[in-house]
């Protein structure tokens, strides 16, 4: 793998004469969001974020005030944002119920994943808040997926971007009037985002395996799909994602894994501690002693990275994971 010149890049943002530029939001919006016309009457004041992507985004808004509520973590909250979540509660680091949501009297209420708000959500519908009279916004990355049959999470036919992510930064910060606030995360994102592709050039035979998590280790392991954020983690850091797949969320035997002969695997820590194979250290352990897995090529070569399990999502962690595995791939011995 050849690595250029990095970059150095911070923070960017806005001029207080620039963010003055960006005209305050006018009310009634309406936003065309996932085929669905959705107005708002004035900036909401008790917002629920379903899922860890829209809470954070909110948070990063500097819209912890408006937050009456959040659910479904699968990671710890980013550092940075650990003050300000701590004023907003947790319903659940699973799936909430739909009476637990109402209990907060949202007046308005965010999604992350099809499963968090649509169609077959384990939490409700779109038209059970439409109902009520609650607005909802359900993430274009989440939209850009076709849902197939027993397939939850959907499958994509193109790579995802971070111009979803952009998108949807950008149309919540209108919703809430802070369209300048939204700019400045955008454009900070950005630059972090050409930081990692003017470090690592293209190598077309650096390919990375993605494991999310098990059941156990001899269930069939959950992993970053070709075209899913964990396949643009890959493309960023100039490689491809070994498992050529459109679904997001495939369930691979590790016959298959040792087939595809990833030159890096890829562990995420997933906080949520639903099972033990959630901790990346665990992954470890048994990627290493396992008598048949431990003969990888990239395990024999001691290449395995960890991220967050988060950043496997299509969210803002999807950036944090990236840079999270650049950090690590200078230590390793690559070709």
């Amino acid at each position: 793998m050849r690595i250029t010149t990095f970059l150095t890049c911070g923070t960017v943002a806005l001029s207080l004469a620039g963010s003055a530029a960006f005209a305050g939001t006018s009310y009634p919006l309406t936003i065309e969001n996932c085929g669905q016309s959705v107005t708002f009457e004035a900036a909401p004041a008790r917002a629920v974020a379903l899922g860890q992507n829209s809470a954070e985004i909110m948070l990063l808004l500097g819209l912890k005030d408006r937050m009456a509520a959040s659910a479904f973590w699968p990671n710890e909250v980013l550092p940075e944002l650990a003050e300000a979540n701590r004023a907003v509660e947790v319903i659940s680091v699973e799936f909430p119920t739909l009476e637990a949501v109402l209990s907060h009297q949202p007046d308005f209420v965010a999604a992350m994943l099809t499963t968090l708000l649509g169609p077959d959500s384990k939490v409700a519908k779109r038209a059970d808040f439409a109902d009520l009279g609650i607005p909802t916004y359900l993430s274009p990355s989440a939209c850009a997926t076709t849902l197939d049959a027993g397939d939850a999470y959907g499958s994509r036919g193109d790579l995802w971007s971070m111009d979803l992510l952009y998108q949807e930064i950008e149309e919540l910060a209108r919703i809430f009037d802070v369209t300048a606030r939204g700019q400045e995360v955008i454009a900070d994102f950005k630059a972090r985002e050409a930081a990692l592709r003017a470090q690592f050039a293209q190598d077309e035979d650096l390919t990375f395996l993605f494991w999310f998590s098990s059941p156990s280790p001899a269930d069939d392991a959950y992993l970053g799909g070709g075209n899913g954020p964990s396949g643009y983690v890959a493309d960023v850091l100039g490689g491809r994602n070994a498992i050529q797949t459109e679904a997001d969320w495939p369930a691979l035997g590790w016959e298959g894994i040792m087939a595809a002969d990833p030159t890096v695997m890829v562990v995420a820590q997933v906080d949520r501690n639903r099972w033990d194979l959630d901790r990346a250290q665990s992954k470890i352990d048994f990627l290493t002693s396992d008598p048949t897995v431990s003969q990888m090529t990239a395990v024999q070569a001691g290449r395995i990275v960890v991220m967050s399990g988060a950043a496997m999502n299509p969210s803002i962690r999807t950036l944090y994971g990236a840079e999270e595995v650049a950090a690590q791939l200078e230590a390793l011995d690559l070709p």
